[in-house]
C-alpha cells in the first residue's frame, strides 16, 4: 500500500522568529497549548506520524519520542525546546492534581497581573528578629507591634519546603538526582544554592524584582540573614526551571526573546500557576509542531548515511552515463536499431536511482526495508563499556547536564572510520509501517520517473539512422 502519487516529503522548515510570535499572540486556553490537535497535519507527513502521537508514544523505531529526542540533540541541536514541553506538559498534569487549597496559594496569571508584577516587595529590616503570634498579639496596638509579614507563622505540621509528590508517570526527574529532595534538608545543599543563584541572577538581568505569594514565611538561618520562602506549591521546582532553561547561565537555555523572558519571569516571580509559562509555551510547541517536527519526519526518510545517499547518487549518475555512452555508440555502428533498447537498462536503473537518492533514499536499502544505523547508535551497540548509555542519557530528563555530544566517545570514533565502512554500516530493518509506506511511495515515484525518461531517451536514439562509423 502507498500513498498519492503526488506525495511530497515535507519541506525543511527553517527558523522564523516572526511567525513564531504571531502564534504566540493568538488566544488558546492553557489545557490546548500542551495537547492541541487545532493545528492540521503539515503537508507530507501523513496521520500516523503526527506530532501528537509521536508525543504520545504511539509510534514505532525509528519515529519514536526517543527518536525525535535524538534528532534534536544530535542532528537540530535544539533539544531543550522537546524537553521544556515535556516537562511542562507533566507540570500541568501534577499542578491539576493538587489540592483546591494548594492551587489556591497560586493565582492564574493573567496578562493584567503584569503591570503589578513590576512593584517591589519590602523585605524585613536587616537585624529584625521574628516575633511570635502570640507576642505580636500581646503588642498590637502599640509601638513595639511588628507588620504581619513579619511575624514567625509557622506550622509544625506543614513543612514550606516540600513540594508535592509527583505522579507516577512524571517524566520530571528533578527527585532522582543527589541533592534534590522534598524536605528541609536540603536548604544549605550546594546543589540548591546553585539554582537559587543563577534564578536570582535572571531576576536582576530581566529587572525583575521577586514577589511571593502573600502568604509566605521568615525563615531565620542562623539569627543573622533571613530567607522568605513562599509557601506556593513547587516554587523550589521553578526555581530549577528558571536556573535550567532561562537564566543566562542554563545548561538547557532556551531561545527565546529579551521580552519573552522578562515578561515569564515576572509572572514566575508571582505564581506558580501553570499559565505563568503560558506565552512561551506557546512559542515553544509552535516551533516543535511546525518546525523540529516535520524536519525530523523528512530526516527520518532518509534510510542511509550522508555517504551511502552520495555513493547512490553517484550510481544513479554513472547509470545515465553508461546508458547514453551505450546509446550513442550503437547509433553509430551499424547494429539495427531494436539493439538500442539495450541502453534502457542503464537509463532506467540509473534515473531511478538518482531520484530516490536525491530524496535520500538508497534503493538496495530499501528493498530489504532497512536503513543504516545511526552513529550514536552504531557505537553504543558495539562497545560494551557504552551499551548502557542510551539508558544513562539525561536527554529525556526534565532536569540535567547540557545537550552537547562533542566530547562523547562515538564522535571521534566514527570521525576516523573509513569512507568503505560508512557506506556499507550495519543495518536495521524499519518498524514503523508508516514510515515504510512513506518509502514505499518515493520508491514507485522513482520507478516511474525512471520509465518516463527512459522513454524520453528512447524517443530520442532509436529513430536515428545508422551510423555505419563502427
Amino acid at each position: 500500500m502507498v500513498y498519492s502519487l503526488t506525495y511530497s516529503r515535507p519541506a525543511y522548515t527553517g527558523s522564523s522568529r516572526s511567525s513564531r510570535l504571531s502564534f504566540n499572540g493568538s488566544e488558546k486556553s492553557l489545557g490546548e497549548s500542551v495537547s492541541s490537535t487545532s493545528t492540521a497535519v503539515t503537508a507530507g507527513i501523513p496521520e500516523a506520524l503526527s506530532f501528537d502521537r509521536v508525543i504520545s508514544g504511539g509510534t514505532c523505531p525509528p519515529c519514536t519520542i526517543r527518536d525525535f529526542m535524538n534528532y534534536l540533540v544530535y542532528i537540530e541541536r535544539s533539544a531543550e525546546n522537546l524537553q521544556f514541553f515535556l516537562w511542562y506538559r507533566d507540570y500541568c498534569q501534577r499542578f491539576s492534581q493538587l489540592s483546591a487549597s494548594e492551587r489556591a496559594l497560586a493565582r492564574e496569571w493573567t496578562p493584567e497581573k503584569s503591570a503589578e508584577a513590576e512593584g517591589h516587595v519590602s523585605l524585613p529590616a536587616a537585624g529584625t528578629k521574628p516575633m511570635s503570634r502570640e507576642a505580636a498579639a500581646v503588642f498590637k496596638g502599640t509601638d513595639f507591634a511588628q507588620e504581619h509579614n513579619t511575624v514567625l507563622d509557622f506550622n509544625p505540621s506543614f513543612n514550606p519546603f516540600h513540594t508535592p509528590p509527583q505522579t507516577p508517570d512524571s517524566r520530571s526527574m528533578m527527585s532522582s538526582e543527589p541533592g534534590w529532595a522534598s524536605d528541609a534538608s536540603t536548604l544549605h545543599s550546594p546543589r540548591r544554592a546553585n539554582f537559587a543563584q543563577k534564578a536570582a541572577s535572571a531576576y536582576e538581568a530581566a529587572d525583575v524584582k521577586i514577589q511571593p505569594c502573600e502568604q509566605y514565611l521568615i525563615v531565620w538561618l542562623d539569627r543573622a540573614d533571613a530567607e522568605i520562602v513562599t509557601i506556593q506549591p513547587f516554587r523550589e521546582e521553578i526555581t530549577r526551571i528558571i536556573a535550567t532553561y532561562v537564566s543566562e547561565e542554563g545548561s538547557r537555555q532556551l531561545n527565546l526573546a529579551a521580552k519573552e523572558k522578562a515578561g515569564l519571569l515576572r509572572a514566575l516571580a508571582s505564581t506558580t500557576h501553570p499559565s505563568a509559562f503560558r506565552d512561551v509555551a506557546h512559542t515553544i510547541e509552535w516551533s516543535l509542531r511546525h518546525q523540529a517536527h516535520p524536519n525530523f519526519i523528512r530526516w527520518s526518510i532518509c534510510n542511509g548515511n550522508p555517504p551511502r545517499v552520495t555513493f547512490a547518487r553517484g550510481l544513479g549518475v554513472g547509470g545515465i552515463v553508461a546508458g547514453l555512452i551505450t546509446a550513442i555508440l550503437i547509433t553509430l555502428s551499424g547494429a539495427g536499431r531494436g539493439w538500442r533498447v539495450l541502453s534502457a537498462i542503464g537509463f532506467m536503473v540509473g534515473i531511478a536511482t538518482l531520484i530516490a537518492a536525491w530524496k535520500g533514499m538508497c534503493v538496495v536499502l530499501h528493498g530489504l526495508h532497512h536503513r543504516h544505523l545511526r552513529p550514536w547508535e552504531l557505537f553504543a551497540e558495539e562497545d560494551d563499556a557504552s551499551s548502557t548509555y542510551e539508558l544513562k542519557k539525561s536527554s529525556m530528563e526534565s532536569f540535567g547536564s547540557s545537550n552537547s555530544y562533542e566530547d562523547e566517545p562515538w564522535v571521534v570514533k566514527y570521525e576516523n572510520r573509513n569512507i568503505i565502512r560508512k557506506i556499507l554500516d550495519r543495518e536495521v530493518w524499519i518498524q514503523e509501517p508508516a514510515l515504510r509506506q512513506i518509502q514505499d511511495t518515493i520508491f514507485l515515484q522513482a520507478i516511474l520517473g525512471g520509465l518516463l525518461g527512459t522513454a524520453i531517451f528512447m524517443a530520442i536514439f532509436v529513430p536515428l539512422p545508422k551510423g555505419n562509423m563502427l
